[in-house]
């Protein structure tokens, strides 16, 4: 299975990932983005900050991936988190993935996504007005991650 994992302050370059996951023996790919919202919770957005522990992210997104090849017949998986400032409307995370069939590659990405955002160390801070936040899955374990 061919695999790459980059945390990255750069723009997410969709076409690049889905070359990547590209293979003739796919049936199906998928791409998911995550981009950038100007609301939260009532609240307009200004701005999104993340922050990411790089070395132990890359290692958590390893992982998951492994998961994901072992509970489904997956060809190949791309995943990005960018960190830094991200402006509203952009991608901040994007994971695509081809599987032999379609019902494969949805429930891979799915479950990529998913865990990404509950486990990897990658942490959001929005701006917005009149004060910030930390969002992540330092607030998903239960600490308070607001700041």
């Amino acid at each position: 299975m061919k695999s790459s994992y980059s945390v990255t302050s750069d723009s997410i370059d969709t076409e690049a990932m889905l070359a990547e996951v590209g293979d003739a023996a796919a049936g199906g790919t998928t791409l998911f983005l995550g981009t950038t919202r100007n609301e939260n919770e009532g609240r307009v957005v200004e701005r999104l900050e993340y922050e990411a522990y790089e070395a132990m992210a890359l290692e958590e997104m390893r992982r998951i991936g492994d998961e994901m090849a072992r509970r489904w017949r997956v060809v190949a998986i791309s995943v990005v988190h960018r960190v830094g400032v991200v402006p509203i409307g952009q991608a901040s995370v994007a994971v695509a993935v081809s599987a032999a069939h379609r019902e494969e590659a949805f429930a891979a990405c799915r479950y990529g996504i998913d865990t990404l955002k509950a486990t990897v160390p990658i942490w959001k801070k929005e701006f917005y007005q009149g004060g910030e936040h930390w969002v992540g899955p330092c607030h998903a374990h239960g600490a308070s991650g607001r700041g």
